[in-house]
């Protein structure tokens, strides 16, 4: 059968399709440097704007591929949905082009953020504009740790059909047996910087505070808590300079005798812009007062740390994030990511979603290095080919690009009719 892939990036759908035996007639990708290296690893140029080519001109197709734009609707985004005014039209351009086209096939792929966001209405709406095309609609959350890939990225995939959906089923999950060792190829490697590992090392420090049978703390560490008393239950926005005067800030500094505006710099960043609330939401509270109980329980032990982590000169470093529970206590034996909500370490098991932010690259702590794309371009299952160059870009395209084990297995169950061999299995009629 014939395929478009819409939002095209590295050509994830590409690949899983091809492979799979069907052509592919259009795609469509905006940024220029994955335009061109789609021309030069599939042989299509792309269009260049989907907004700009009305349906008329698309190529007819069977089935219409697209891991449509997610920042409106992943957490990491701006939110704002089918309201976003750069990108929360997409959606509404893929239905324009399947209501004139009539593809008998389509598989959609996005974060699986978007099911819930905003109480369910995006959804709805999702739901309900293919429904009105006259499409049977699937939808699931998968990740390729289902499915014997060690890494963590869950997504929503929807599937539709013209016809009923009675012969599909998603792919059965499987154990997963493949460590993340069997996916290091460790070559043209980026060693981890010195001021990184001045940060784990000192995060370190505070793991060798605990007494072996004290267990670590599950909640985000934010160190910017320990000595602070600042109020959490009135906006700071509604405290006037001499109202603050009586309180510690941020790693316990008093804010006495400072001007107002030194004393909004001396407080944690996220107290400063709660502005809009009344108070802050409870699992805020909670994590604040567990910090600042923490410290207040090892002060003696922390005290020492205090100066180092208050001269991080990256507010992020100054946080934590322990997902290790009773592991051993040595983070090199883990893999680290450093995050806006601090350096995360993580056991070994699978590797965290690949992201678009390129300081967010994954880290081998028993190598102090960064994966490589290569490895990266594996962990997302594609054949060899030619990545963008620079780190930065190169994972910002893996960031975004759709697993392609996880869509041909969809695809094959997808595209397989439910004709009866003369062994009773199911027969995909319309593989090339």
């Amino acid at each position: 059968m014939k395929f478009i892939d819409l939002f095209a990036g590295l050509g994830g759908f590409h690949q899983a399709l091809s492979k799979l035996g069907h052509e592919c007639v259009f795609a469509s990708e905006k940024k220029e440097h994955l335009a061109q290296l789609y021309e030069i690893n599939y042989g299509i140029k792309p269009n260049r704007n989907i907004r700009d080519i009305t349906p008329e001109f698309i190529p007819d197709h069977d089935i219409l591929c697209a891991g449509f734009p997610c920042q409106p609707f992943s957490k990491a985004g701006n939110m704002q949905g089918l309201e976003d005014i750069r990108n929360g039209s997409f959606f509404d351009i893929l239905v324009e082009i399947i209501m004139h086209k009539r593809p008998r096939y389509f598989i959609l792929e996005n974060v699986r953020n978007i099911e819930s966001h905003d109480d369910f209405k995006t959804w709805k709406y999702i739901s309900e504009k293919l429904a009105e095309l006259g499409y049977h609609i699937k939808k699931s959350v998968l990740s390729p740790h289902h499915f014997d890939i060690p890494q963590h990225r869950e997504r929503l995939f929807i599937i539709g059909s013209l016809e009923q959906l009675d012969h599909f089923d998603w792919p059965q999950k499987m154990r997963l047996t493949h460590s993340v060792r069997d996916f290091l190829y460790p070559r043209d490697i980026k060693k981890v910087e010195p001021s990184r590992l001045e940060v784990i090392s000192l995060w370190q420090e505070f793991l060798d505070i605990f007494p072996s049978e004290v267990k670590i703390p599950g909640f985000p560490i934010w160190s910017m808590e320990f000595g602070a008393n600042y109020p959490t239950d009135i906006p700071i926005s509604e405290l006037s300079n001499e109202e603050l005067e009586k309180y510690r800030g941020s790693f316990g500094i008093p804010l006495k005798g400072m001007s107002y505006i030194e004393k909004l710099a001396n407080l944690p960043s996220y107290a400063v812009k709660n502005k809009k609330r009344k108070a802050y939401p409870e699992w805020k509270v909670r994590w604040i007062l567990d910090n600042r109980n923490l410290y207040k329980n090892y002060k003696n032990d922390l005290q020492p740390l205090i100066p180092k982590l208050k001269s991080l000169p990256v507010k992020s470093w100054q946080k934590f994030e322990w997902n290790c529970g009773d592991s051993v206590r040595d983070i090199k034996q883990y893999i680290l990511q450093f995050r806006a909500s601090g350096l995360r370490v993580k056991k070994a098991d699978f590797f965290p979603s690949l992201v678009t932010v390129s300081t967010q690259v994954p880290i081998i702590g028993w190598e102090d290095r960064y994966i490589t794309p290569y490895e990266a371009m594996k962990i997302q299952s594609f054949d060899e080919i030619i990545l963008p160059e620079g780190n930065g870009s190169c994972f910002s395209a893996l960031g975004n690009a759709v697993n392609v084990q996880l869509v041909f297995m969809i695809a094959q169950n997808l595209l397989t009719q439910p004709d009866v061999g003369q062994y009773g299995a199911k027969v995909n009629l319309y593989a090339c």
